[in-house]
């Protein structure tokens, strides 16, 4: 004879506790985490507003408030022709980035080619090789062009992405290939799609490069580093070392410069993360 064993079922107050329970560990568990992640953030701004020898001492809060830090940054550096170096150079090479990553993306999603594949996969293998070994070469080719010490210098070697291109090549591949069709049976040349038709639907991706890109090459600091020798080509990155010399390091004012540099960033990424988010779920829909 067989016995059927009834199991109790937990009562409704105790799956909503066990609900209840989970939501508040996860919660506590994603606040530690943005704690953390927000710690050094929020000591460099107090460490901006300290006089230099409280600095690292162990209480996070200044004793007397020095706003006036800031205001020595612009004193001892040509802090403003640094930010526009930094702004003007990472916004050139963000357009160009991402006209000649969507025109490359375009002939490898949408055009059919002998060798498409295996050309994409060998530029794809670029990605592979560490920007150490192509600074020299780089370096070698700027000389020859004469273009050291200047802002072509700067960003013609970064206007070309193997990273942009495969981004967009993955959104431009989940565009249906009849609406390319209709556009020729209209008549359409392949610019004309390419601009009126592809760019348009793109906008996700496209947006998501020129975030990625711009965040990037503004915080760029080894290229310039080699590349220029004049005062008033030098980026933010570059000038920030003046407060770092034999005689003493000025964290106080390297913190302020930091926040003010930073600044931009901090606005891009709030008015875009929608449009971040968005642009990096798209882009894994096909590959």
């Amino acid at each position: 004879m067989t016995t059927i064993e009834h199991i109790q079922k937990p009562s409704p107050a105790a799956v909503w506790w066990n609900r209840v329970g989970k939501i508040i560990a996860s919660h506590l568990v994603l606040t530690l985490i943005a704690f953390t992640t927000l710690a050094p953030f929020v000591w460099m701004v107090l460490a901006s507003f300290k006089p230099l020898e409280e600095v690292e001492q162990i209480n996070p809060l200044p004793s007397v408030w020095h706003p006036e830090n800031y205001a020595k940054v612009f004193e001892q550096i040509p802090f403003a022709r640094y930010y526009f170096n930094s702004v003007f150079i990472a916004a050139w090479v963000t357009f160009l980035q991402c006209l000649t990553s969507a025109m490359a993306a375009y002939a490898f999603a949408r055009l059919q080619w002998k060798g498409r594949d295996a050309v994409f996969r060998l530029y794809l293998a670029t990605l592979m090789i560490p920007g150490v070994v192509t600074m020299i070469p780089n370096y070698t080719l700027m000389v020859w062009l004469r273009l050291l010490d200047s802002y072509i210098g700067l960003i013609v070697p970064a206007a070309f992405s193997a990273f942009g291109t495969f981004l967009l090549r993955q959104f431009m591949l989940t565009i249906p290939p009849s609406l390319d069709e209709a556009a020729k049976i209209d008549g359409a040349t392949h610019w004309q799609i390419f601009w009126d038709i592809i760019m348009p639907l793109s906008r996700a991706g496209l947006i998501t490069l020129a975030i990625f890109t711009f965040m990037g090459n503004y915080g760029s600091f080894f290229w310039p580093l080699i590349l220029i020798k004049s005062e008033h080509l030098r980026t933010l990155p570059i000038g920030m070392l003046y407060f770092d010399t034999n005689y003493g390091r000025q964290t106080n004012l390297i913190m302020a410069a930091s926040v003010m540099n930073i600044i931009p960033l901090v606005i891009l990424f709030v008015v875009s993360q929608r449009f971040l988010v968005r642009g990096i779920q798209l882009g894994a829909v096909k590959g």
